[in-house]
């Protein structure tokens, strides 16, 4: 093992409010939605009022998919942006939903299978950090409040990136920074109410503690904004959805 790998396993990286190890991080992560998976759906209804919907469906709207191309969608969870764009891209085309946890994968194929969704979707127990696909083989790929959860996220943006087709756009759907007004009530909501909803309906306080935890030390705007710069996407922008709460990052590949 090189020195420079023995020094990037050994550096500490944020789990919610702790510092822990590389190693450590991508296993806590695991037992975190390994606990949530059958509940997923129904805290994501919960804790955003319903409202995770209507931003989802503006992420879809954002793809530019036509029939017969191609999309991943990273970190897919339960499948929603997968069952948009497999109707995006009809049956000539190719969905596939990859996440780096077996048992939110096996939740998202049941509920695309429920729903119906089947032919043009393909599943990949991935990570995001290294994609098991091949250079330039997707016209869009989309991450749904999956990157704050990544160990490496530049790592990770590059590997979306370079899975790409040339003129192919990266959707980046997470939670952000809201604006001063609303920031207050939010806290409140997220360290008071989540983990209140999550020992309630998921007997799991400490996963969604976790996770109201992960929010506040994602990267901003503005920060998530030159990551994907600096890992080289173009035109990157972004706005914000629900008086920054919710941000969609958008970047190309030219």
């Amino acid at each position: 093992m090189s020195s420079e790998q023995d020094r990037r396993e050994s550096e500490s990286v944020d789990f919610g409010y702790q510092r822990v190890s590389r190693e450590a991080k991508a296993g806590r992560v695991r037992e975190v939605f390994d606990s949530v998976a059958d509940k997923y759906d129904v805290m994501n209804d919960l804790m955003s009022l319903g409202i995770h919907r209507l931003w989802k469906r503006h992420t879809l709207s954002k793809t530019g998919l036509r029939a017969g191309q191609s999309a991943l969608d990273v970190a897919g969870g339960t499948g929603d942006l997968a069952a948009g764009m497999s109707r995006q891209v009809g049956p000539t085309g190719r969905v596939v939903l990859s996440d780096i946890n077996e048992a939110m994968l096996a939740r998202g194929r049941d509920r695309l299978l429920d729903r119906g969704i089947a032919g043009n979707v393909e599943y990949s127990l991935a990570n995001a950090e290294k994609l098991p696909f091949a250079d330039d083989s997707f016209h869009c790929v989309t991450i749904g409040f999956g990157l704050r959860n990544v160990t490496d996220k530049p790592a990770a943006l590059r590997s979306m990136l370079r899975v790409l087709k040339p003129g192919g756009q990266l959707l980046i759907l997470e939670f952000s920074k809201p604006i001063a007004p609303i920031a207050p009530f939010y806290d409140a909501y997220s360290f008071g109410v989540l983990p209140v909803l999550g020992k309630l309906v998921a007997n799991d306080s400490a996963s969604y503690r976790y996770l109201a935890e992960s929010i506040r030390t994602f990267p901003d705007q503005e920060r998530l904004a030159r990551m994907m710069t600096e890992a080289g996407f173009d035109a990157v922008k972004f706005e914000n959805l629900t008086g920054g709460v919710v941000a969609l990052h958008r970047g190309w590949k030219y």
